[in-house]
């Protein structure tokens, strides 16, 4: 991607000058950005991949102001004449080529946050309520028309008596109509309310990873501890005194534990590995058809559901992690960056790393090229 080239998506501003200038700091409205594009899936697409249990969606409908909220799988829509009605199929780039290729688009953010593409379809006046996203969100119009109103209000006070989390004293500061084409970006804390106007309103939501440091730590923890192959120090108190307060934990102990912590943290590329792994750990409704090893001569690409990520030392994919150094690992990180690598590049793979690529084509993680 040329990220110094000026492009109609951004409004004439390179991917770097947006990133400078809007990235996490203003919206930033784009008319036609994708002038032309069409929604990756049908109504009737959307509704087949609503009825199954491994696409998470939700339907959320405000019939005579009685907000509902209903998980999926979902059988039946209502009519798309009924006004108040909007169904939200998540992580469609798991699921539909021409998803993954609009999510393709974002890539001038690290792919380590960027997380997925959802599909909203509405009818006349449909939405969700006005509310707050704790990431970022590009908006794009795919078909029909939304209102949007947004605003840079600080008061997250939510409604108490609706299933959905709706800011109950919302103050909208600014408002645009969106077309087939148009695009939206909002930084994260931004209060936004959409609304179809008319029916058959879909709206594209290209949404970002946000990990709350807790949340983080709390998931990277068990992974550095996940070596196997070392007991490490066992704790010992040859010095303890007798207690007349056998329940409180000895300070011995805590600093023990303490230490235990530091040391696996601090051990060499422990921590880059654990946070390659939980990057790229793929969520729980995906999975990967087996395949067959890559036949000769064949280029090779990342399946749309593969998450492929690296640093110095390591490539990491679904969830696991791999060493390379030199040539094997320049094509590694070259099938990272681009989701896939020729015929030729292929090639040049020692006869280790070709083996780890026929390993990944048989779990389904990376396909043949198409020619």
């Amino acid at each position: 991607m040329q990220i110094d080239h000026p492009t109609p998506m951004l409004a004439g501003l390179s991917p770097a000058q947006f990133m400078r200038q809007h990235w996490q700091k203003q919206p930033l409205l784009v008319r036609q950005a994708f002038a032309g594009a069409a929604p990756p899936a049908t109504l009737k697409a959307l509704a087949a991949l609503a009825a199954r249990d491994d696409v998470e969606s939700r339907l959320v409908t405000a019939f005579d102001g009685d907000w509902q909220l209903r998980h999926g799988p979902i059988a039946r829509l209502p009519a798309m004449a009924k006004p108040g009605w909007t169904l939200l199929v998540q992580g469609l780039d798991q699921h539909l080529a021409e998803a993954r290729a609009l999510l393709d688009r974002f890539r001038f953010v690290p792919d380590a946050r960027l997380d997925d593409l959802m599909l909203s379809v509405a009818s006349d006046g449909g939405g969700v309520g006005p509310h707050f996203d704790s990431y970022d969100v590009f908006l794009i119009q795919l078909a029909g028309r939304r209102r949007w109103r947004i605003a840079a209000q600080q008061d997250a006070v939510l409604r108490d008596d609706v299933p959905l989390k709706i800011i109950a004293n919302f103050k909208p500061e600014q408002e645009f109509v969106l077309d087939a084409g148009d695009m939206l970006y909002l930084p994260p804390g931004w209060a936004h309310d959409g609304v179809a106007v008319g029916p058959g309103c879909i709206t594209g939501s290209v949404g970002f990873r946000a990990s709350a440091a807790q949340a983080l730590a709390a998931e990277l923890l068990p992974r550095l501890f996940d070596e196997g192959d070392e007991a490490g120090e066992l704790y010992a108190d040859p010095q303890q005194q007798a207690v007349a307060a056998p329940a409180r934990v000895p300070a011995a102990l805590l600093d023990f534990a303490r230490r235990a912590v530091e040391a696996a943290v601090q051990r060499p590329e422990a921590l880059e590995r654990a946070l390659g792994e939980a990057l790229t750990e793929p969520k729980a409704t995906v999975w990967f058809e087996p395949g067959e090893p890559l036949p000769p001569g064949q280029g090779a690409c990342l399946d749309r559901r593969s998450r492929m990520l690296y640093d110095a030392t390591q490539v990491f994919l679904n969830g696991e992690s791999f060493r390379a150094g030199g040539r094997d690992a320049a094509l590694m990180q070259r099938l990272a960056d681009a989701r896939a690598l020729t015929a030729a590049e292929v090639a040049e793979l020692s006869a280790e790393a070709r083996e780890l690529l026929d390993q990944w084509t048989e779990d389904g993680w990376v396909q043949p090229q198409p020619s």
